[in-house]
């Protein structure tokens, strides 16, 4: 399921070209918001593509590619943090014995595990639709495919920057 990290950043990098070279940039009432959406989208596009429909995260980027990647938001977080203070403070209203105690405790825990597990279906592309020990596997292969897109533009930023730089 998995290809070499150099493959697939190959594999990116050609499908990503082709992807940008269909796209019109050269429109000069394009904003900058218009364009970053635009390089999103092929990068998004190249890499499912570049996976060939292996993943599930794929297949539903290739689907529906206008569908917008959700990121991190303050929503989750937040969610993440009301949860943490509700279990303090059933901890501390809890006054039962031991027994009771452990219920609490595996309660919380199920009910934080059911909450990040809905979060993660929501990040991932097709998450929705996987069960949970699908979605681990997804979600590494995704933040892999993640991790080769935020190289590649790396590099690409880095090489920009000394192509523009003065020469002594």
């Amino acid at each position: 399921m998995h290809l070499p990290h150099g493959t697939l950043k190959q594999e990116f990098v050609k499908k990503w070209i082709m992807g940008l070279q269909r796209c019109k940039f050269s429109n000069k009432n394009m904003s900058i918001f218009e364009r970053k959406k635009a390089i999103k989208l092929s990068a998004d596009t190249a890499m499912a593509s570049a996976r060939k429909g292996l993943t599930c995260w794929s297949r539903a980027l290739i689907s529906n590619p206008d569908r917008p990647v959700p990121t991190t938001t303050r929503r989750a977080s937040s969610a993440c943090k009301k949860i943490v203070k509700r279990s303090r403070r059933i901890r501390r209203t809890a006054k039962c014995g031991a027994a009771r105690k452990g219920q609490i405790t595996r309660s919380i825990a199920q009910c934080l595990v059911r909450k990040r597990t809905q979060i993660l279906k929501s990040l991932i592309p097709g998450g929705e639709f996987m069960n949970e020990v699908c979605l681990i596997e997804e979600t590494l292969d995704y933040i892999t495919s993640l991790r080769v897109q935020v190289d590649v533009m790396r590099s690409l930023a880095s090489a920009s920057a000394r192509a523009s730089e003065p020469h002594n």
